[in-house]
């Protein structure tokens, strides 16, 4: 059936029943990333199928990581620099609908990772079949990219399983377990992994055929009147969750489903033009860098053994509690100790939990709680493979723990803080082995914030270095590598951004104005909310700590003590009253007049601090310091990071409004040493190549 057809990137096989198996394999990568390549060989094979009309076609992955992981980004990115992606977009397409108005049936065995073009792949397919393993994950997450699914996805996936489910998947690139992706009719059956092709055979013999009750609630859904009623609906609720101006490809999406009409070949047309508009967006663009950065973070000591499978962490308040219990969820066998029993206890109790919720199977969050276990006298220590400290913010009580620790730590022990603001040079003053010693800074909550500072000193082994960026591919974690001046990157950057929205507050300005203006910028949480999130008490901890090193004033809201009850989030009160975990912002009234530069008192000090540390050598290059930003404070990831935004409105008219702000308000204002520097004006290197 394919004799003189040679494939580098597919296997087809072709069984006595006329069944033929097309496995996808790409040669080059370690994974499936349908590029033009994968789908010009593609296009080879079914139009070959097409002249044969076998009995049946089963479409696999011949990957253990799974089916596809989507389109090729890089590849992506290089067709939209040069303006060319409504040609790849619609030459994607026309192989899908190919495959899937093939005259036999057809079935796609998933396992796996399958996202973007990989599920529109199975999409072109008459059924899909898919491996009942936890590993099984199945998405459209293209949303996250800023554009939408091109090769058929926004076609055929609402009149697959319902607009209302297709939307609420398409517009948040949820991806779904095996279990959930049946329960709405996106797969046809599941089959346990090692019998996958044999389920796939069964389905081209017995195909599944939805109830007709099924099928007329779908085509229902999908009417003109339908689309009507509904995408104004969908569109007032996305509006409550995003702003248009900032991403503009959910409501495209949007315009895409409710202009379609019942053919398929306008439904791919729309598609296709509006993929192309958004790939020319500066939304997409930065989008598309941001998950660039995200790949070099994840591929950080993915070489390098880290030699760590016991871990022993000191101070089980809510970060060192929630540490440990990010370990253990991920396989550590970990050690939790404080000076008692009444102080772990609630740690434990918040990651059963946690575990319960994230974790779900009974058995699974038994065993992560039989890896974390509680250790008041302190004895795990010595089995320990890393001891990471996590208690409160002062230099004499570490060093001193330190002395204590050290000692029981085996040669190759990594001793490691949390700390998030205090030098490391200052911390490794007296220690035994300080080229075994750095920091490991978390972010809270934990279990969400995906960045971890590797703090550095100048006598930090590079192989210690390495093992610290394997531990944290391994925890599932973001590393970037600091430089350990105080506040490292992230608080040091985030600290003017803080203090100046106090400064307003305490001049009179309401916190909702403020919360409001920071997220009109594109922040996820305005700074008064974030305080009293991150807790008062930290906030005036590391204020203390970072203000003289800023020159900047503690404002008064930070210069006391706060005991327990006025901490902000975590006790009900702070800034804001906190009401079942929200904060109860007070209207604004109707004639208040916020500052006409409210937004850039708030956003230039960041960017200040931003260019100071880039000067200062504290990440290795820019690209470091917009991902570090970006992931430990959740920085509009639509702007690209501080010194990519920088370069989009020009560097030489961000200092001039801050020489402006400087002449108003003072000194603190100053653009600090790094704004002549060349390199912060010239284009960031090209990730996608």
């Amino acid at each position: 059936m394919f004799e003189g057809l040679r494939f580098n990137h597919w296997k087809c096989e072709v069984d006595e029943e006329r069944i033929v198996t097309v496995t996808m394999d790409r040669a080059d990568r370690g994974v499936n990333a349908i590029s033009h390549a994968v789908l010009e060989e593609l296009a080879q094979i079914v139009e070959r199928l097409a002249i044969e009309e076998p009995a049946g076609v089963i479409v696999r992955s011949a990957k253990t990581s799974g089916f596809a992981v989507g389109a090729d980004i890089t590849e992506f990115a290089t067709y939209a620099r040069d303006g060319r992606v409504l040609d790849n977009v619609r030459y994607g397409q026309q192989v899908y609908q190919s495959l899937a108005t093939l005259s036999c049936p057809t079935v796609a065995a998933i396992h796996g990772a399958c996202m973007g073009g990989g599920t529109e792949l199975a999409l072109a397919c008459r059924q899909r079949v898919a491996a009942d393993d936890p590993a099984t994950r199945i998405a459209l997450p293209e949303v996250n990219l800023g554009i939408h699914p091109g090769w058929g996805g926004t076609a055929r996936l609402p009149r697959l399983i319902g607009a209302q489910a297709a939307l609420t998947l398409l517009l948040t690139g949820k991806a779904l377990s095996a279990q959930q992706a049946l329960a709405i009719g996106l797969v046809d059956r599941l089959a346990p992994a090692e019998r996958l092709a044999d389920a796939a055979r069964q389905l081209l013999a017995r195909p599944r055929r939805r109830p007709v009750a099924a099928r007329a609630r779908i085509w229902l859904g999908n009417t003109w009147l339908a689309r009507q009623v509904l995408g104004p609906v969908v569109r007032r609720k996305t509006e409550a969750k995003v702003r248009k101006e900032h991403y503009p490809a959910p409501f495209a999406l949007i315009d895409v489903w409710q202009d379609g009409g019942s053919q398929v070949a306008r439904r791919l047309e729309l598609e296709a033009r509006s993929v192309a508009r958004l790939a020319e967006t500066s939304t997409a663009h930065n989008l598309i860098r941001v998950f660039f950065l995200r790949e070099r973070l994840k591929n950080q000591g993915k070489d390098t053994d880290p030699g760590i499978t016991r871990i022993h962490v000191v101070g089980a308040g809510v970060m060192g509690g929630d540490i440990a219990a990010w370990c253990a969820a991920r396989g550590f066998d970990v050690t939790l100790n404080d000076r008692g029993m009444q102080y772990i206890q609630p740690a434990l109790e918040r990651a059963r939990q946690t575990y319960e919720k994230t974790l779900k199977v009974p058995a699974v969050v038994e065993a992560a709680m039989q890896r974390l276990r509680a250790d008041p006298d302190g004895a795990g220590a010595r089995d320990a493979d890393l001891a990471l400290e996590a208690i409160y913010e002062d230099g004499s009580a570490k060093r001193e723990l330190y002395a204590l620790l050290e000692p029981q730590l085996h040669a190759d022990g990594i001793l490691a803080s949390n700390t998030s603001s205090i030098p490391l040079d200052e911390l490794r003053t007296g220690l035994l082995r300080p080229q075994n010693f750095l920091g490991l800074h978390f972010f809270n909550p934990v279990a969400r914030m995906p960045l971890v500072e590797v703090v550095r000193h100048d006598q930090l082994d590079g192989h210690v270095q390495l093992r610290a960026l394997a531990l944290c591919r391994a925890l599932g974690k973001l590393p970037v590598v600091v430089k350990g001046s105080p506040g490292f990157l992230v608080n040091r950057i985030l600290m003017p951004y803080l203090l100046e929205a106090l400064q307003m507050h305490m001049e009179g300005v309401p916190g909702s104005v403020i919360d409001r203006a920071a997220e009109a910028f594109g922040m996820p949480m305005g700074p008064i909310e974030l305080a009293d999130t991150i807790g008062l008490d930290v906030c005036a901890s590391v204020g203390r700590e970072l203000a003289p090193f800023l020159g900047l004033a503690l404002p008064p809201q930070l210069d006391v003590t706060f005991a327990p009850g006025k901490r902000g989030k975590k006790d009900g009160q702070g800034l804001y009253a906190w009401i079942e975990g929200k904060a109860q912002k007070p209207a604004i009234p109707n004639d208040y007049e916020a500052p006409p530069d409210l937004q850039e008192r708030l956003i230039l000090p960041l960017l200040n601090e931003a260019v100071a540390c880039m000067a200062e050598g504290v990440v290795a290059d820019a690209d470091l310091l917009d991902a570090g930003v970006i992931f430990g404070t959740g920085f509009a990831p639509f702007h690209g990071g501080p010194i990519s935004y920088l370069r989009s409105v020009g560097v030489a008219q961000a200092r001039q409004r801050l020489q402006r702000l400087e002449q108003l308000y003072g000194e603190r204002f100053k653009p600090k040493p790094g704004w002549d520097d060349p390199a912060l004006s010239a284009p960031g290197p090209d990730l996608a190549v």
